[in-house]
């Protein structure tokens, strides 16, 4: 019997996330992995944070987020923070609540660079993957990525030379399209940089 469509949504619904994640699904020995590592890390995340203040994304969430990140190649903090408002899997991973709000992905960047400039980052890192090739869950298996095919954030356009004084762009009228013809000219990470990406070479 063909089965209909029902277009009324339920007002009240309880699942739970645990269940819907597989028995068998890897993710589930990196967690407990990851969650093991944590532990060990909390008195550093209480050096860390002032105790006055308004609480900053928990140091826990972020790291297993970095973790996520890496292990399905999400290209960006912002997509991740995106993924992370309906992906069921990464909540699960994170013990975050379906009512609960994925992070702003500036927010979440900031506190990032916190952890990285205290080596917390390097240690769980160093950390999960000790324990994973204590089990046996690495491969061996080598293969190399060419950074070259990766497209930066940033039109060809807003490649400058490095110091150019722009006062006179206002004249031009658009000031982008005098920069649309560059062939010829010679350009390298030493002469020129974008003026909406920095670090795109």
């Amino acid at each position: 019997m063909r089965g209909t469509q029902d277009r009324e949504q339920s007002m009240l619904g309880l699942i739970s996330i645990e269940a819907r994640i597989p028995s068998d699904h890897p993710l589930r020995r990196i967690k407990k992995m990851a969650d093991q590592e944590l532990v060990g890390l909390s008195r550093v995340f209480d050096r860390m944070y002032s105790k006055l203040g308004r609480p900053s994304v928990a140091p826990e969430k972020i790291l297993k987020s970095l973790l996520l990140i890496g292990l399905y190649s999400v290209r960006s903090e912002r997509q991740f923070c995106e993924q992370l408002g309906y992906n069921l899997l990464f909540r699960w991973f994170l013990d975050m609540e379906l009512i609960e709000e994925s992070f702003d992905a500036t927010v979440f960047s900031k506190n990032r660079e916190r952890l990285m400039e205290h080596e917390v980052g390097r240690l769980f890192f160093d950390a999960v993957v000790r324990q994973a090739r204590e089990a046996e869950l690495m491969s061996d298996d080598h293969f190399t990525v060419d950074g070259t095919l990766i497209e930066a954030w940033a039109s060809l356009k807003s490649f400058r030379p490095k110091g150019e004084d722009r006062s006179g762009d206002d004249d031009q009228g658009d000031p982008g399209n005098r920069w649309v013809d560059f062939h010829g000219e010679k350009r390298s990470n030493d002469t020129h940089e974008s003026r909406t990406d920095p670090d795109s070479r």
